[in-house]
């Protein structure tokens, strides 16, 4: 127990960070209860894929600045395809926005590895080339999107358990089904492992380029979950990036992860996520300005940043 304590550390620290600001909240607005979790979920659930597509390639070694242009093209997509599907089309077509995903994520990788320009050059002049793509797909919000898929992110579970969102039941499922399978498979190891060390993970046998394209493959398939649920919630699809970059960057440094790569997962960044986003409500309750709240947590993700960014300069050192 002592040894797990020791190992989750982080995460355990993180996990009762966000419920003493849960009990913050409840003191600043006695209101806030079920109802109150489950729009915080909601709201939360775009920023978790953004920030689980960050995280996975800053395990890799990487960066990608245009994981909120991809969720914009894969939202718009299934938007304009979803406008006039039926039930069953809309299930290929959601299948077929995460094969956008994917291959948005595929490009990324290949152009980095290929032309092995740093990463940040590569997914910066990306960022550019998918939202052109997004304006051209759809130049104004519209679509719209299947009922069920609205649904699925609505309210709770019903009965004694309709106090859990549904939007976290969906979060927990996506995440682990895509997530735990690889990061106990080969190509899980090849990630950490080329985060770690590049040129001994090469030396040890580890297809270092497919393993760094196949990272953002993944990162492109969460892109895609992100620009779903977004469409999902909102109910159209929205061309413009929305503000998941930074916010995914400091959400990954927050959770655990180096940005030097090959240390961290998934559960970290993602409580994370809920403690940046309910740092927002809380400001937002106390009736603080919607400007000084920008800017209160723009300085957070910066300071988070900035920290993460020294402590992973003092690990090279040593």
């Amino acid at each position: 127990m002592t040894r797990w304590i020791g190992k989750h550390a982080w995460n355990i620290g993180l996990a009762a960070l966000l419920a003493a600001l849960l009990g913050v909240t409840k003191l600043i607005q006695p209101e806030f209860g079920v109802s109150g979790v489950e729009s915080l979920t909601r709201a939360a659930l775009p920023f978790a894929f953004a920030t689980a597509a960050m995280a996975v390639v800053v395990i890799v070694g990487g960066i990608d600045l245009s994981v909120a242009s991809m969720m914009a093209v894969t939202g718009v997509t299934a938007a304009v395809l979803m406008q006039h599907a039926g039930d069953g089309s809309s299930v290929a077509v959601t299948f077929l926005t995460l094969l956008v995903g994917v291959a948005m994520g595929t490009v990324n990788g290949s152009l980095v590895v290929l032309t092995k320009v740093p990463d940040i050059v590569v997914t910066l002049a990306m960022l550019f080339v998918w939202e052109g793509v997004a304006l051209l797909i759809l130049e104004a919000p519209g679509g719209a999107v299947a009922d069920w898929l609205m649904a699925a992110v609505v309210g709770g579970l019903g009965g004694v358990v309709d106090w859990v969102p549904r939007a976290l039941i969906l979060m927990v499922f996506c995440i682990s089904v895509v997530w735990v399978p690889i990061k106990r498979s080969r190509l899980g190891l090849s990630i950490y492992a080329t985060g770690s060390d590049r040129a001994a993970a090469f030396r040890s046998g580890v297809a270092v380029g497919r393993t760094r394209v196949a990272a953002y493959a993944v990162a492109g398939l969460f892109c895609a979950l992100g620009g779903l649920s977004l469409t999902m919630i909102t109910g159209i699809g929205e061309p413009v990036p929305g503000p998941y970059l930074l916010a995914s960057v400091a959400a990954v440094v927050l959770g655990g992860v180096t940005l030097g790569g090959g240390r961290g997962g998934l559960l970290g960044p993602i409580i994370a996520v809920f403690i940046l986003r309910l740092i927002r409500l809380m400001l937002t309750l106390m009736a603080v300005d919607p400007n000084v709240t920008t800017i209160v947590e723009g300085a957070i993700m910066v300071i988070v940043v900035m920290i993460g960014g020294l402590l992973t300069l003092k690990g090279r050192r040593r």
